[in-house]
């Protein structure tokens, strides 16, 4: 069983990587708003009859709702930032950009919530962090160059990827995390609802591109409902900290396929500035 999980983790951590790229296609079709209310749409409707197969309640506690409500409308927020930079930016370094920061952001915020002084491997961590986003975001050069290229909304991404993260973490405790999951994306898509450029919405309808209709089904049926599903699960047998672990191969394979199917070539600082920014989440997690 603990090696269909670990194939699982591997199967779903590359199904990540690859839904950079993918959501990188069809971001040039429509809206970023329109995109994620689209994402979320496929992931509620596919979601729900996967909860009921493996028959786990859909119910959470009443303390939970204001969790749910508030992680719904961070994710409605993130998508957004999401799509923005893959529409100016490349889906390879974005991939890679958000992935190795968001623990080191996440980190760092819980030691602001609760006050903590870190601990030398913390320091080491967080510090590290700081230098792999320097080099991320080749500081040394034109800063203008960070807002025209897509990076500062992947910026915005990572940090809003964090502070979800905490409250998603407080809000499992009143129910399984897929009905909390499966909730929290009915809020986000209800969140971008008001915000549809309905004029885009029929525009969408009459697009015949096969590869926007893939890729929108993949982001939300393949990579959201059934990754995203068995990453849970494994962290409930395997531990937060090993399932943790996997992320690590996400920039590795959004990096590869954003080559192989867009042609982005990976440039050295973004390799430079990954590896940095897996160095730092080592040491903060170092015992």
């Amino acid at each position: 069983m603990k090696n269909i999980l670990l194939i699982g983790m591997l199967i779903s951590m590359f199904l990540w990587g690859i839904s950079w790229p993918s959501a990188k296609i069809i971001s040039s079709y429509s809206s970023p708003v329109n995109l994620a209310a689209y994402r979320y749409f496929i992931v509620v409707i596919t979601l729900i009859p996967v909860l009921l197969i493996f028959k786990i309640k859909l119910k959470v506690t009443k303390q939970g709702i204001p969790a749910i409500l508030a992680a719904g409308a961070l994710l409605a927020i993130y998508s957004y930032f999401l799509f923005m930079g893959l529409k100016l930016g490349f889906s390879g370094a974005g991939g890679i950009f958000v992935t190795t920061l968001n623990p080191v952001m996440a980190y760092l915020i819980g030691l602001l919530i609760q006050l903590k002084k870190p601990s030398k491997n913390e320091s080491i961590g967080l510090l590290l962090g700081l230098i792999a986003g320097c080099v991320l975001l080749k500081v040394w050069e034109n800063l203008d160059a960070i807002t025209s290229s897509g990076n500062i909304y992947f910026i915005l991404a990572a940090f809003i990827w964090a502070v979800m993260s905490r409250i998603t973490a407080i809000g499992n405790k009143y129910g399984s995390p897929f009905s909390f999951s499966l909730w929290m994306y009915v809020i986000t898509f209800l969140s971008l609802l008001p915000f549809l450029d309905w004029n885009d919405f029929q525009h969408t309808l009459t697009i015949r591109a096969w590869d926007f209709w893939i890729n929108l089904f993949f982001g939300g049926a393949i990579v959201t409902s059934l990754a995203t599903t068995i990453y849970f699960y494994a962290t409930t047998k395997l531990g937060s900290e090993k399932a943790s672990s996997f992320i690590f191969l996400v920039p590795l394979s959004a990096g590869v396929s954003s080559w192989i199917w867009l042609g982005e070539v990976i440039q050295w600082h973004t390799i430079l500035g990954g590896f940095i920014g897996i160095l730092a989440v080592y040491a903060i997690n170092r015992k």
